[in-house]
Parts: C-alpha cells; structure tokens; sequence
C-alpha cells in the first residue's frame, strides 16, 4: 500500500501543497456544476443571479478556514428555494427572475436579507453553545417528506419558465393543475431550448455508461454549451418576434440571465440588508425557518457525505455549524443568498478525487474568476435551461424512490412522510414539517409508548466487566427521547472508552430513528476501536421487513406450514425446509384418506407424512413457491400455510437472517 493511501489527507499548510492538483481538478469539476446552478437558484430564490455565486465564493473562502469538514462543498442549495422566495413574497416582490425589476422588489430582497442575517446569528450561537445535537430530534420522515415537497414546488414553478410562458400562480397545486395550459401556451423556440436541456440532464447517466467519454464531462456542461448555442441560433440576444402556426411570439434579453455586463461587474452587486424589515412580525416566522431548516439540511447534508468520505473523517458538527452561520451572516450583508454544505457538489466532489477542504475553496476562486471577467458570455445562457436544471434537481428530490423507501421502512413511516409532504404542499415547510412530527407522536400513542417517556430515556447503567457496560432502556426508545440516550452512549462508550451492551428488552416501542442511530453509534463506535451491542430485539416485533423498522414489544408474527403427502417425497420436502432457510421441522407419521379416494369409494386410509415448520414471512414465500412446483406437481400432497405468534423469534432464524436482524449489520 503507498504512503498516499495509507495517509488520511488533513487541510492544513501541509494538505494544501501535497493535495494541490487532487484538489484543484476536483474544484475545477465542482465549479463547472455550480457555476449554472447557483445562477438558477438564485433566481428561483427571488434574488439576483450573482447573489448565488457571491454566495458560493464567500462560502468557500470563509468555511475554508473555519470549518473542519473536509469534503462538502458549502453553497446555495434547491432546498432553500421554497424558504427564501417566500421570505420574498411576503415582503412584496416578484423576484428578479423576469428581469422586470421594481422598487417592491429591490426593498423585498433587502429585507430578506436582514432575515439571512438574523438567522446567520443564530446558527453562530447554535454552533458556539455545542447544540448540533438538537437536529437529532427531527426524523427522517418528516424530513424527506419535506425535501419531497420541496422538490415538487420547484418542479411546478420552473415549468413555466422552462417553456417560456408568464404566470401569476403561485400555489403549488394550482401550477400543477396548469401544466396543460402552459404546454399550450409555450414559447415554442423557448420550449426547445428547456426540452432538450431536460432531456440531456435525464438521458445522461445512461449516456455514461454506454459512452466512457460521457463519464468524465458533467452534463451541466453539456447543457449549457448546446442551450447557448441553440439561444444565439434563435438570436435571443436582440428582441423580435417569430410567427409559428398561426401564433405570434416574443424573443429577446428576457429569456436570457440578467448579468452585468462590464468586467468585475460582480463587485457593483453588492446590496446591504434592510434591517428595518425586522419590526415586521412576518420577519421573524422567516427568521425561524431560514434558520431551523437551514441548519438541519445542513448538518444532515455534512453526515451524509461523512459516510461516504473515503478516509471516514468525521465533521464536527457544532464547529461546522458556526462556519456556515458566520460565512451566511458575511454573504446576507453583501447580498448573498443563505448557504448549506449542498450534498449534490459534496458528491461530485468526492466523485472527482478531492482530499482536502481546500477543493472547495479552488471552485470558488474558479466561481470568482468567471463571473468577474466573462460576464457577457454568462449573459448568453438561457434561463429556461437553468429552469430545466431545477426541474431536474426538483425530481431527484421528489424521485419515486423517496416513496418507496418509506414505505420499505414502514406503513408508519409512510404515513408520516406523506402527511409532511401534503401539510408541506398546503402551507409551508414549518407547518410541514410540525404535521410530519405531531403524526409521529400520535403514532406512538396508539402503539402504546407512555407519554411520560416521550422525552426521558428511562435508562439504568449497568458495569458488567472492567471495559464493558449494559445500558437497559426502558417505557421506550423513541426519536423524541434519543439526544439524553445518545449522550450516554456517547459519555460512557466514547469518552469514558467502554465497550457497550444496549438492552431493549424492557422498552414498549423502538422506532425507526432510534433503530437507524442505534446502528449509526455502531459504526461510530468500531471506528474507535470498540464494540456495540443490542439485545433484546428478540422480545419484539418488526412492523416491516427493513433492518431498522421499528420494534414494537410483544409476539412476533410467522408462518406455519403444515405439508401432507405420501411418504416418497419426504427427504425432498426436509430437505427443500432447510435449504430455504428453516431451522427446523417436525415430522409425523399418518394415515388418512384424500379426495381421489372418496372419490374412487375407496376409504381405507393409506400412509402419508405430516411435516410441519414455522419460518418468517420472507423465507415462507419461497418454500411455498418449491413446495407448489416440486412437491405438489409429482406427488400427492396438501399444504396448508397459517399466521402463528411466536414468543422467541430467535429460534426460527438462521444464521443469516439473525444476522440481518441483529444489530451488527448495517447498510
């Protein structure tokens, strides 16, 4: 192994010198993806395209130096869109997205600056007093059904300017509603550029797999160099119209990104906030928002890509938290857009071999570079291909599989994700994600979880050994009471250097965010060279076959089934039991009488084989498929299959599945 791959690469002096070309193609690649994308989601916020990439470069520069977080790219994200257009709304601008700028408008995004400002603060405050930890509270159904609903409202309000027509809607159901109208309505030459923009986009990643070349060139790229050459073969540089069945239409700059035209021009975009905007009581429901789902997709954003960090350094996240608030508070007082750490470039990052933080800082040097000395080229990109781009984004984060997944975790999960993603659709992301929340609760009062330890964790410590300790929970283990129960873990596991027995045997109820960070702590914990146990998931019931459903105490459903038939095919039916994954089988001689012999009038019973197993439901669908295709199409045979409970499940899993179920394995 080389000193390269033995060494984990660290952004200091040292890291920036040894990983320099590592870390300048990857900002080099990272930068062509954000350089369209910050201009899209800038407009899409209801701000000027070059508050997103002001944003994006004071975010690389400021979370450079502060943050520890080697390989998340920090900048403005799709799933701020919502938040800070309506910030906007409420403020009584249109945005800057028509190029059709007012008064209203410049006064709009000024006082939603005041609020980024704010909340930038706040997130200060949230990383100096330590408190990351709080965005455990939230589950991960409230808040993917969130992002889905985020990803459907960007998909209804970039249609229509992906196919060239002006609306006054607003409201996600209604722009839905109206798709038809505006495809009838399009802007034809408007509708090819966002068309083909779109398809490129979708028909890419099965482009790179068939097409080695495809691999190494982002289709951003692709997408804007085909859209500027299909606007300048429209000339949409100039204004004129065209007649096309009959109808007339307008082309001209309007279809075009609104950008300085001078070189460094970037520097003339600069605009304070309107502090006076904050004795407006709506100033601060925007306040809370930016803040709380800023930070929680930002923290969840930095855990996802630390998963994937090849060397699996770990974010602090408090830390992270205070780089991003200070780098939000520098950019809202220039006229920047809020920023995340943004998991798509995070990825593309990883994807394109970066080592250090220092990659990030590279894309936006690029970012800065661009915009202050090609200003009138960025001018030619079309914004319907920077509203296909969203649409695109919008559909990842509302993607089928979404749905899927939660209801693989569980109907509850569903439910819950679901019910933020409508509630969110209706109102807003704070109402949303409220519902999301208040169903879960409700959900675990109808499965029995005392109200009393909604937010205690009941747990009692226990030595067992000079390096081991059980920590039994009790009443239940439920997202709501998981911070107290994470900082035990955490205290006596990784500070105090313990290996851990987590017993669960006495908890009502263990749901699926407990379940997911229970296994999260696992890894955390064999990272440092130590051991997590769970017991006690035998004494509960899985409510979906995922491997961090939630538990719930009580008997555990299985299947019985009972196989009749005459005694020739007893070794094949044993042996089919076993090799599907039973544990075992009981066998019984018999005698009886079938159909065929009453049927003949003959009633002398004849032997037959009684063999009965019991085996969950998911090793049960494929002995009855063998069962009805080897057994009961060449023998005389019955088999009858029944719901039983079962008091230790344990006992009918093998080892495979008992690995499955218990907690030493996890995706």
């Amino acid at each position: 192994m080389s000193q390269l791959q033995q060494e984990t690469p660290r952004g200091d002096l040292r890291g920036f010198s040894r990983y320099i070309k590592e870390d300048f193609v990857a900002g080099l690649m990272v930068f062509i993806i954000a350089l369209p994308l910050c201009l899209a989601i800038s407009l899409a916020s209801g701000f000027p395209p070059m508050a997103g990439i002001l944003t994006a470069v004071i975010g690389s520069i400021l979370t450079t130096l502060i943050s520890n977080s080697e390989l998340t790219i920090k900048g403005p994200a799709a799933g701020m869109i919502v938040i800070v257009l309506g910030c906007v709304k409420d403020f009584g601008g249109n945005g800057f997205a028509d190029g059709q700028i007012t008064a209203e408008d410049i006064n709009a995004y000024r006082s939603a600056l005041a609020v980024a400002a704010v909340a930038s603060v706040l997130q200060i405050l949230f990383g100096l007093f330590k408190a990351g930890i709080l965005s455990e509270f939230f589950p991960k159904s409230a808040i993917h059904g969130m992002l889905s609903a985020i990803g459907i409202i960007i998909i209804a309000k970039q249609i229509p300017i992906a196919l060239g027509v002006k609306t006054d809607l607003q409201e996600p159901f209604e722009l839905l509603a109206e798709i038809p109208h505006f495809l009838s309505e399009a802007n034809p030459a408007i509708a090819v550029i966002g068309l083909i923009s779109l398809a490129l986009l979708a028909t890419w990643p099965w482009l790179k797999k068939r097409l080695k070349a495809a691999s190494v060139i982002p289709p951003q790229l692709v997408v804007l160099v085909v859209a500027v050459l299909v606007g300048l073969y429209f000339n949409l540089l100039h204004k004129h119209t065209y007649q096309l069945l009959g109808h007339e239409y307008e082309l001209g700059e309007s279809h075009l990104v609104p950008l300085p035209q001078e070189i460094f021009g970037i520097f003339k975009q600069v605009v304070t906030p309107e502090f006076g905007a904050l004795r407006n009581w709506v100033a601060w429901k925007w306040v809370l928002m930016f803040f709380i789902i800023g930070t929680l997709e930002s923290i969840l954003s930095a855990k996802a890509i630390d998963a994937i960090d090849p060397w699996k350094r770990k974010t602090d996240m408090n830390r992270d938290v205070l780089a991003v608030g200070f780098a939000n508070l520098v950019a809202s007082l220039l006229g920047g857009l809020p920023m995340i750490s943004e998991i798509v470039r995070s990825k593309a990052n990883i994807d394109n071999g970066a080592r250090t933080r220092f990659a990030d800082l590279w894309h936006g040097v690029l970012l800065l570079l661009c915009v202050s000395l090609l200003p009138s080229t960025l001018h030619l990109i079309p914004k319907a291909a920077l509203a296909a781009m969203l649409i695109y984004t919008g559909y990842r984060l509302a993607h089928p599989s979404e749905f899927m997944h939660a209801y693989h975790v569980g109907r509850e999960q569903f439910i819950i994700f679901v019910t933020t993603l409508l509630v969110t659709l209706w109102t807003d992301l704070l109402f949303g994600v409220a519902a999301g929340i208040g169903m879960k609760f409700f959900i675990h009062i109808l499965n029995g979880v005392p109200m009393k330890s909604f937010f205690k964790a009941y747990l009692d410590i226990e030595p067992v050994s000079e390096d081991t300790v059980k920590i039994r929970a009790s009443e239940s283990a439920v997202f709501s009471n998981w911070i107290p129960f994470k900082r035990q873990i955490e205290h006596i596991g990784l500070v105090q250097r313990n290996n851990l027995i987590v017993d669960i045997s006495d908890a009502k109820l263990v749901d699926h965010t407990v379940m997911e960070k229970l296994h999260e702590m696992q890894a955390d914990m064999e990272a440092e060279g130590l051991r997590l146990e769970i017991v006690g998931l035998e004494q509960h019931q899985a409510l979906s076959q995922h491997g961090d459903a939630t538990r719930k105490r009580g008997l555990n459903r299985m299947r019985r089934i009972t196989i009749i038939a005459e005694p020739a095919c007893e070794e094949l039916v044993q042996r089919e039991c076993i090799s599907r994954g039973a544990t075992g089988f009981t066998v019984t001689p018999a005698q009886g009488v079938g159909r065929h012999n009453i049927h003949d009038g003959t009633w002398v019973p004849s032997p037959s084989v009684r063999i009965e197993t019991i085996v969950p439901f998911h090793v049960s669908e494929g002995l009855i498929k063998v069962l009805r295709e080897e057994v009961m199409g060449k023998y005389h045979a019955t088999v009858s299959v029944e719901t039983v409970e079962v008091l230790l499940p344990s006992q009918f899993l093998d080892e495979n599945s008992l690995a499955g179920a218990s907690s030493t394995v996890h995706a």
